[in-house]
């Protein structure tokens, strides 16, 4: 398991990779190794699939919270022919805002309406053709962080002003979004091997609802509408785990905001009363096996698991 700081969901992915129950479920011996991307030296011409200490591995699970580092090793790693969870084009298409958005709408899923410009003037123009309130947020990012509603054209402009000037060369990519009258909350779906396994409701009074920016959770029946919406935009993706996030449109319903690839759970499992964790280590087994959820380059049922 790949990661940049273990946080609480990589102890209990642990957990639930090395409990009875998941070596039980496997039908045999599971070993689990640890590996901080920050340590890692690879060769990208390295000759052969398979090759060096890697071909020891049935599979990488990636849960390293820099995208941009998880894409430069799993490239790599996908490279010498790992079965990779996430595999790096779907982190790619999470992880990017904007090449969620295109995505959705090539899938035909409904998504709230979306403008791209690189320029203030254009970034400005992007605005006001989706109207006021509009949400400005930088194509990549995570937690809330960086996204801003905008009112007014003179609050527009001094957030592009700010954006063009002080932000790095991503930040000047302008991802303009209307803003959903959504009913105080949205709707998080976690999905597990092409199956919404849970959700959650956060709710704040503010207009970003993310846990870590004060949202609160709550847990709800993902019915069969929701189910069915996030479970073709997992697919869209490619991921084998992840989480979509809904918004509530009163006109248009179930609207499709991002999704994540790296998501935290810490705080939906007794939310929800869904073991996640144990859901998501069943669902890695699985592809280290062979099975119908993925492929492995051993297809010996009866040999040690390396994950």
């Amino acid at each position: 398991m790949l990661h940049s700081r273990v946080r609480v969901e990589e102890r209990m992915l642990h957990d639930a990779l090395v409990a009875d129950s998941a070596r039980e479920r496997a039908g045999e011996a599971i070993e689990l190794e640890l590996i901080d991307i920050r340590s890692l030296v690879l060769d990208p011409a390295a000759h052969g699939p398979r090759s060096g200490r890697w071909g020891a591995f049935d599979l990488v699970f990636d849960r390293s919270m820099s995208m941009s580092g998880s894409l430069a090793v799993l490239r790599v790693l996908e490279g010498l022919g790992i079965r990779c969870v996430n595999p790096a084009d779907a982190i790619e298409i999470c992880g990017d805002k904007l090449r969620t958005s295109v995505e959705l709408e090539r899938a035909g899923i409904a998504t709230p309406r979306s403008r791209v410009a690189v320029g203030a003037e254009a970034a400005l123009e992007a605005v006001e053709e989706l109207g006021y309130p509009a949400v400005l947020k930088p194509t990549v990012g995570s937690w809330g962080r960086l996204v801003a509603r905008v009112n007014d054209r003179d609050a527009a402009e001094a957030v592009i002003e700010h954006r063009m000037t002080l932000g790095s060369a991503q930040q000047q990519v302008l991802y303009v979004q209307e803003h959903v009258e959504k009913p105080g909350r949205d709707l998080r779906v976690f999905v597990v091997g092409g199956e919404a396994i849970a959700g959650i409701a956060r709710t704040s009074e503010h207009f970003v609802t993310n846990t870590a920016r004060g949202g609160s959770a709550s847990g709800i029946e993902v019915s069969a509408e929701i189910a069915e919406i996030c479970e073709r935009a997992g697919a869209v993706t490619g991921a084998d785990i992840c989480a979509v996030d809904l918004l509530e449109c009163p006109t248009r319903g179930l609207l499709v905001n991002e999704i994540n690839h790296s998501m935290e759970f810490r705080n939906s499992v007794e939310t929800t009363g869904v073991d996640i964790p144990g859901r998501m280590a069943a669902h890695v087994i699985g592809i280290a096996r062979g099975g119908a959820s993925g492929e492995s380059a051993r297809d010996g049922m009866g040999e040690r698991v390396r994950a």
